[in-house]
């Protein structure tokens, strides 16, 4: 099964321009990303953060300008770390999101290239989550025991992480209430264990899912 876009919900009708401008120019994922308005409430962290992955440090850097020129946030600075270099900050709409590169430093110059995006989805319990998405057809395409898990998903990669540590990765208090505001468009729709909603078409409500 293949993921081929997220739409992410804005609370209010006059909200849905900015959101689209915002992913469009500051992230440059307007064939990733669709924006539309929220029918359910939603507070405090939602339990997901996509994550853009870039070629180059420079590209990290200028990709965090544009988003903080946009009106982002930055809840942890771009640095360099074991894994690579990248941050993360939050979107007008309330989205965590990370950008990263796998290079710590520059192995070329920057092109803004996107290498990937990977869906991160904070879930409860871990065992039962990845055996849900494996149980829907779903392949792991790389595994670390029980705290994180990533699927072969095409244009958007799945990964499941625990909910507590995800929100502590970005640097947002795990409290949350509410809808995700997360709908993923797929190949197939079904509701997951955490109330996370798939569907067919971005034109499905999200569930509403207290957390």
């Amino acid at each position: 099964m293949n993921i081929h876009s997220i739409t992410i919900e804005v609370a209010h009708a006059n909200d849905v321009h900015a959101a689209e401008s915002f992913y469009r120019d500051a992230l440059r994922l307007a064939d990733r990303v669709a924006v539309r308005v929220a029918t359910r409430p939603s507070s405090g962290f939602r339990g997901f953060a996509p994550s853009l992955i870039l070629e180059q440090p420079g590209d990290v850097d200028a990709a965090f300008a544009r988003a903080l020129s946009a009106g982002a946030r930055a809840l942890k600075p771009a640095a360099k770390s074991l894994w690579g270099y990248g941050g993360s900050l939050l979107a007008p709409d309330g989205t965590a999101w990370q950008i990263a590169s796998a290079n710590k430093t520059a192995t070329g110059e920057a092109t803004g290239k996107v290498e990937r995006v990977v869906l991160l989805l904070g879930v409860d319990d871990f065992k039962a989550s990845k055996s849900f998405y494996q149980e829907h057809g779903l392949t792991v395409a790389k595994s670390f025991g029980t705290k994180y898990a990533e699927f072969d998903t095409g244009a958007i990669q799945l990964a499941l992480y625990k909910r507590a540590a995800l929100a502590k990765q970005v640097g947002m208090d795990a409290t949350g209430t509410g809808s995700h505001r997360l709908a993923v468009g797929a190949d197939g729709a079904f509701i997951d264990p955490d109330g996370y909603a798939w569907v067919v078409d971005d034109t499905a409500l999200t569930a509403d899912t207290t957390r």
